[in-house]
């Protein structure tokens, strides 16, 4: 494949057929404009977009549209999304119109190094092989103390968490800077290693100008850091590149997905997670919030959550494997409905389904990992919390739910 394909759902406008939207879109994404101009010269028209297909596709119409390689500047994330997610949403002939996906030639993933660990990295980390992993964010999402924050994180790993992260809110303010936050939790982390001979991440939040990140991830590094996360959207592609290519950087990178669903969540309307998640991969991310079978934020069909996470997981590219993360109110009752619709690689992040058990954080912590053991043994979580009272309290308070369709 030497050009780009970018496939779009999409509502004609009544007065224009779906051939000529299709075409409308192609134009504008390239060399066209909304009318003729005499600057248009013949050597320019190898630069134009071609509409491969348009098919009927429920009440509106799937187009997959070619870019021509040379239209693109290797390695420019920016200039890429300029082409494919540009000014196409507010174009007069589609009354509405959401990108689906991007398949990308080699040439345009070439420039970008992807993961530095990768799920196999982090499983290395860790210690795990097939499980998935448990994680946990701090909560509340802000206001905590650096020694409050610590005091939770270390009830989670004493439960039993392979994973604890800041919020996406939690950055650097003044109650709790990140110089003091990843001392005293780093310190509290291990004290749990020497208690449990478990070795548990903790994703700090350094999400900031571009310009500015990697100094404020060298200085989380310089306090004991493991893991660093990035809010991709509000941050921007390029800063997780920057830290993913790095070589000072020698932690995995959790990418968080805030704000995602002003794009993603109208299934008429915006960008879709699977080219976010494909860039993502590219850039360097080691972990991505792709969404939950059962959790909260429920309105991403299961179907497309799987085809998001063989994004992350396909074998392509020669790029590391991006490690799928559920999160988004998410409890022990849920442990099953996600496994059995999302696989058991993925990482189930529960915060209040960790912290709100009636007995604590690390009775929550124990309660989450006995639901995933139970699992992995063919066990219904009803049968196994029989003998594993953590889980017994949290399926009383919370129940059993099953995934979405």
């Amino acid at each position: 494949m030497a050009d780009l394909f970018a496939t779009y759902y999409y509502h004609p406008r009544a007065d224009t057929t779906p051939e000529h939207a299709a075409q409308a879109l192609a134009e504008e994404e390239t060399t066209g404009t909304w009318t003729d101009i005499s600057t248009t010269t013949d050597y320019i028209r190898r630069l134009d977009g071609v509409v491969e297909s348009v098919e009927p596709h429920g009440t509106g119409y799937v187009t997959r549209i070619r870019y021509p390689l040379e239209i693109f500047e290797p390695g420019n994330i920016a200039q890429y999304l300029s082409v494919f997610a540009g000014n196409l949403f507010g174009l007069g002939r589609l009354e509405t119109v959401r990108l689906l996906d991007v398949e990308f030639p080699d040439t345009l993933v070439a420039p970008f190094h992807g993961p530095k660990f990768g799920m196999e990295g982090v499983r290395r980390l860790v210690g795990t092989t097939k499980r998935p992993h448990v994680g946990t964010i701090i909560k509340p999402k802000v206001g905590l103390s650096p020694e409050d924050t610590a005091r939770v994180a270390y009830d989670a790993a004493i439960g039993g968490v392979d994973l604890i992260k800041d919020d996406e809110t939690l950055t650097n303010q003044a109650f709790c800077p990140i110089p003091d936050r990843v001392a005293a939790v780093m310190g509290r982390l291990d004290e749990a290693q020497s208690e449990t001979g478990r070795h548990v991440l903790y994703a700090v939040n350094v999400s900031t100008r571009a310009d500015r990140i990697l100094e404020r991830a060298e200085i989380a590094l310089e306090h004991g850091a493991n893991m660093l996360m990035v809010d991709v959207l509000t941050s921007g592609f390029d800063a997780i590149r920057a830290l993913a290519e790095d070589p000072s950087v020698k932690v995995p990178l959790h990418i968080h997905r805030t704000m995602h669903a002003a794009m993603t969540r109208n299934p008429e309307h915006g960008i879709a997670m699977r080219p976010l998640a494909r860039l993502v991969r590219m850039v360097g991310g080691d972990q991505l919030h792709t969404g939950t079978a059962s959790g909260k934020m429920g309105h991403t069909p299961v179907d497309e959550i799987r085809g998001d996470n063989e994004a992350l997981l396909c074998r392509c590219y020669g790029l590391k494997q991006v490690f799928p993360v559920s999160s988004g109110g998410l409890h022990p009752g849920k442990v099953a409905a996600e496994l059995g619709a999302l696989g058991t690689d993925l990482v189930l992040q529960a915060g209040g389904g960790i912290h709100g058990h009636p007995d604590g954080t690390a009775a929550g912590a124990r309660a989450m990992r006995q639901a995933v053991d139970a699992f992995m043994e063919g066990i219904p979580a009803e049968e196994y919390a029989k003998d594993h009272y953590e889980l017994e309290q949290a399926l009383r308070k919370w129940g059993s739910s099953a995934a979405r369709s």
